[in-house]
């Protein structure tokens, strides 16, 4: 549980770190003022800023403005902030405030962390791509250079009443042996298990790093009309790149997963339109906390990887054009762009605060489902620690 919390936190920082850093930069470079740049949310726990004399002096935990940049550290660990002079609207007369400046140059700069999530996941795809990335095996798709290593069988489905469900195999279970014997290929596992119909067969499977034993009867399935034990299966390995080439592949990998990240998006909110049903799983702080411990402890490549993946997810809602989120903020200066003056800034920001509450809100109601889905393990973990009083 600790480890996960810590590399959980980890994970976080470094996200909200680089996505601060972007608007940031953006601003100090657009000559725009940042007043604070904060990890965490308020209350602030303690801050700093450089005089002119370039000595570093503490602020008091309400200080609001010095003559240079406050970087702080704020007691609610979810998120940072960078405030930046003119935000809201205020000193447009002042050139060093973000509401002096155009409407390009304030878009770019709201625009930078999505930009900087962006990159951060390039580059840790391309670490990734150049050291060994794991993922799906389909040799008529990868290039002739590209090298393959650590292959395994997983399970990647589960059918519900299937020899696999009554056995008690689960979704990412590696195969190592089936009756003592050792296969390289789906194909193979899947021949085999054709012709045992009937008869018992033992498993040998890993999951998360424990070999464990497991019986069953494989059974004609109606779905493939063939036998089987009922589970989708899939290959998966390490693929690695010469590392001047995998950058190249970083981008392209960074692209086809933005692609179906909004892809996802799209579907989900269809079938919300259509049906008004929820189609797959959406994980709040808690959800995305369990699966990150998870990846940490596969090892290295695969928290670099997944780290990628919420690196895009991020960029991609904080894109989309709802109040509150970067997205939304470009698209109230779109409006001001084709109006020729600014929206009202009373309504702008009452937008916002109702956007952020809505945000809240979500955020409280998934927090609850993550909760509830892994329960058992939060009660097993305090049945553990109530037996140490």
């Amino acid at each position: 549980m600790l480890f996960t919390i810590v590399t959980f936190f980890a994970v976080l920082g470094i996200l909200v770190l680089v996505h601060e850093l972007g608007h940031f930069f953006a601003a100090r470079k657009g000559g725009v003022k940042v007043e604070e740049f904060g990890l965490g949310l308020p209350p602030r726990i303690f801050g700093f800023y450089k005089n002119d004399e370039g000595k570093w002096k503490p602020v008091g935990l309400k200080t609001k403005q010095v003559n240079g940049t406050i970087w702080s550290l704020n007691w609610i660990p979810l998120g940072g902030f960078v405030k930046i002079k003119g935000e809201e609207g205020g000193n447009a007369e002042e050139e060093d405030s973000f509401a002096h400046k155009s409407v390009l140059r304030r878009i770019w700069i709201i625009s930078a962390g999505v930009l900087m999530n962006v990159v951060l996941a390039i580059v840790f795809l391309s670490f990734g791509l150049a050291f060994g990335s794991p993922q799906m095996i389909d040799d008529s798709k990868l290039p002739a250079f590209a090298k393959i290593r650590d292959v395994q069988i997983r399970i990647m489905e589960v059918l519900p009443d299937s020899p696999a469900a009554r056995a008690g195999l689960e979704v990412a279970d590696t195969l190592l042996t089936v009756d003592g014997q050792t296969f390289s290929r789906v194909e193979d596992f899947q021949d085999y298990f054709n012709q045992k119909i009937g008869i018992t067969v033992q498993l040998e499977i890993e999951r998360k790093q424990k070999k464990l034993a497991k019986e069953l009867v494989p059974e004609v399935i109606p779905q493939i009309g063939r036998g089987g034990m009922g589970v989708a299966l899939v290959q998966t390995g390490f693929v690695s790149y010469p590392w001047y080439i995998a950058p190249f592949y970083g981008v392209i990998e960074t692209v086809k997963m933005i692609g179906g990240i909004i892809m996802g998006f799209y579907l989900i909110i269809k079938s919300l339109i259509i049906s008004q049903q929820m189609i797959g799983d959406v994980y709040g702080p808690v959800g995305i906390a369990t699966l990150v411990g998870d990846a940490a402890r596969l090892g290295f490549l695969y928290i670099l990887q997944f780290t990628a993946m919420l690196s895009v997810i991020i960029a991609v809602i904080n894109f989309l054009p709802f109040p509150a989120l970067d997205g939304g903020r470009v698209f109230f200066l779109l409006i001001e762009g084709l109006r020729g003056k600014p929206v009202n800034q009373k309504l702008e920001t009452a937008m916002h605060n109702i956007g952020f509450a809505l945000l809240m809100i979500l955020a409280v109601v998934i927090t609850f489902r993550d909760i509830a889905r892994i329960s058992s393990g939060f009660l097993g973990w305090w049945q553990k620690i109530s037996g140490l009083f």
